[in-house]
């Protein structure tokens, strides 16, 4: 039998605390740009793409730091509603490459409103200054290569 004295502090988690925050914050923006009709993954997604144009699911999960799956679940609802199409790669026809439409373009525009109203809003409870600093944190955190534990895929 596990006692409570030979668990973990959770207040002691990285991770815990990471994804608490990322919640909290991601609900934030995801308040602000509801009447553009996007969330704050579909936002940036669409940004990515405004960005960097034309690329495959696969470059595009890289540069997001996400999952290729869960970027397939969330580019099903941008398809379906016109703002980005899905083709074969150039490059590779087996690939799939995601394209920004003028649709998605103008729903980007439109959602930029809110999502700088979200940017002031955050930076105001949190401060400029520490604001800047989290970010410049987080990417750093990203761009970390941490070591991966052997015998562990996916």
């Amino acid at each position: 039998m596990v006692t409570s004295d030979a668990l973990p502090r959770l207040e002691e988690c990285t991770c815990l605390a990471v994804r608490q925050a990322a919640r909290h914050i991601s609900q934030f923006y995801d308040q602000r740009l509801a009447a553009a009709g996007l969330r704050t993954t579909q936002y940036s997604i669409l940004g990515k793409l405004r960005r960097l144009g034309p690329m495959t699911i696969n470059a595009l999960a890289d540069e997001l730091v996400m999952d290729r799956s869960t970027l397939g679940r969330n580019i099903l609802p941008l398809e379906r509603e016109g703002l980005i199409s899905v083709a074969p790669g150039r490059a590779d026809r087996r690939s799939k490459e995601l394209r920004l439409t003028e649709v998605g373009i103008k729903r980007l525009r439109a959602a930029r409103a809110g999502w700088s109203e979200a940017q002031t809003g955050f930076a105001a409870a949190f401060g400029d200054e520490r604001a800047a600093g989290l970010r410049a944190l987080l990417r750093e955190v990203s761009t970390t290569n941490l070591p991966a534990v052997s015998g562990v895929t996916g």
